[in-house]
């Protein structure tokens, strides 16, 4: 009977070593030293800074500021959020300028590690995806959302509340399939919200994009806010027709928002060329594309892999 004690914390110190060996098998081996000290500068581990870069980053107070050359205009800045009370406030929006933000925050590094691991089966790459993407909403909706002022009857007695106004909901915008995924866990951040669907294939001769499907209203209020999902922004064809197609129906660029997983700095500078005003929520941004118009080394095919047909 005195030995029970003993054995019993044995045993949950044989369980919880096991835990901790099956999560490091699924997220796998720590970061290399230079991507710690990268992340420590503030700076994507995966951007790399120097004079071959598609876009180069300078450091311009807490975010970055991106151009294809030392002397273009800036036309987007990149900015990694703090986070806490003692965070640096945001940067300013200018209707001149793209907006990127890549959130430090460690649950999405975590589930950003479980989505790029090759071996991760479908089910909990979109499990990851899913909580990818409640993050990336967060984010997006901090400081957009309309609220109005209220009062509830609390157990106590009367309480003053803020709550998200039905009236004006969120027009959310999956790109098919993978955008599919970045929305599982929406309604848990967005309370009011329209979800309208845009299908794009793309041609893998060309890698330009191809409308098959398009259930977006005949026309956007002026001031309708919307969020655009779309996992992978590669060579950027896919979500600028998205975009431009949207404002076609009379959305604004200023109140466009797109959340991702993986960006690509030549997608980005497609961006900001034609949208100056949108803002991007990025778990990370890869700086290589292959010849097929993959990032490398994002995620592979998304959309393959989330739905099992990779």
């Amino acid at each position: 009977a005195r030995s029970t004690p003993a054995r019993a914390r044995k045993t949950t110190q044989t369980r919880m070593h096991s835990m901790r060996t099956a999560a490091h098998g699924a997220v796998g081996a720590t970061s290399p030293r230079g991507a710690t000290s990268a992340a420590r500068r503030g700076q994507p581990p995966s951007v790399r800074s120097n004079a071959s870069s598609r876009i180069a980053f300078e450091r311009v107070g807490a975010p970055f500021v991106a151009s294809s050359s030392s002397r273009a205009p800036r036309m987007m800045t990149i900015a990694r959020d703090g986070a806490g009370d003692d965070a640096p406030p945001r940067a300013q929006p200018n209707l001149n300028q793209m907006l990127v933000l890549v959130p430090p925050h460690p649950l999405l590094n975590h589930w950003l590690a479980v989505a790029r691991n090759v071996q991760t089966p479908p089910a909990i790459f979109r499990a990851s995806m899913a909580e990818i993407g409640r993050i990336l909403i967060y984010e997006a909706g901090r400081d957009w959302l309309q609220t109005f002022d209220a009062q509830v009857q609390g157990p106590l007695g009367l309480a003053n509340v803020t709550v998200v106004n039905p009236e004006k909901p969120i027009a959310v915008v999956p790109i098919l399939r993978a955008g599919l995924t970045l929305l599982e866990e929406s309604g848990s951040v967005l309370p009011a919200q329209q979800t309208y669907h845009l299908g794009y294939v793309r041609d893998e001769e060309t890698l330009q994009p191809k409308l098959y499907l398009n259930k977006l209203p005949a026309k956007f209020a002026e001031d309708a806010q919307v969020l655009i999902s779309d996992p992978m922004l590669a060579t950027g064809g896919t979500i600028v027709a998205a975009v431009e197609e949207i404002i076609s129906r009379g959305a604004q660029a200023k109140n466009i928002r797109i959340i991702c997983v993986v960006a690509c700095p030549v997608s980005l500078t497609a961006l900001s060329e034609r949208f100056p005003g949108l803002r991007v929520y990025a778990a990370m941004i890869d700086e290589e594309l292959n010849e097929q118009g993959y990032i490398v080394p994002g995620l592979g095919d998304a959309g393959d892999r989330a739905f099992g047909t990779a």
